[in-house]
């Protein structure tokens, strides 16, 4: 419990907490004007977006709260679920909270396909970041125990862009935006970018 005080507490100082302000935990799509500066993670909205296995929390969002430099997500995956393979054009940072499972990516993923990417073990209390484009991809592999991950990311909202394997040529990935937990507030049209 102190190991994730101690997490929150960090992540809060490094988002400059002075500048966020967070919508209610009511409403789906909130301007943030006079709405609560401080909130508690268990009472915000959580949805699966139709992801068996996931549970997604926008703990500080972009369409969803204004944010304009940040995102912060609490995601948890059940046993045996992952994430897509896909890649985006924003840094990712990755703290496991609790569980463990392995982090696949294509560090030399700028050709015409991802490539054969590198496993990563992850345990609770590590920290990991996928840079701009490389294509990646998260497993709970732990059979017992769900993996819960806090994650920031830069320069939201995120423009996903999904492979069926890694052999894909990036010019057949799928964009999907706005992403699942964005759709219901986003009107916006996007551009293809690699």
């Amino acid at each position: 419990m102190v190991e994730r005080y101690v997490i929150t507490t960090l992540l809060l100082s490094f988002i400059s907490f002075s500048s966020i302000v967070f919508a209610s935990s009511s409403s789906s799509c909130s301007s943030i004007a006079g709405l609560p500066l401080v909130r508690n993670i268990s009472e915000i909205p959580q949805d699966s977006y139709g992801r068996p296995g996931l549970s997604h929390v926008t703990v500080a969002g972009s369409i969803l709260h204004g944010m304009k430099e940040v995102e912060v997500w609490l995601q948890t995956f059940s046993p045996g679920t992952h994430t897509p393979i896909h890649r985006h054009s924003c840094e990712e940072v990755f703290i496991v909270q609790k569980g463990s499972g392995t982090l696949y990516i294509a560090s030399y993923s700028h050709g015409k396909y991802p490539g054969k990417p590198e496993e990563h073990f992850i345990f609770p209390n590590s920290t990991f970041h996928i840079p701009v484009n490389d294509a990646h991809q998260l497993w709970n592999t732990n059979e017992h125990e769900d993996l819960q991950v806090l994650v920031i990311i830069s320069r939201p909202p995120v423009k996903v862009f999904v492979y069926d394997d890694w052999s894909m040529p990036h010019s057949a990935a799928r964009l999907k935006f706005p992403y699942y937990w964005d759709e219901q507030c986003s009107q916006e049209s996007s551009k293809d970018e690699l």
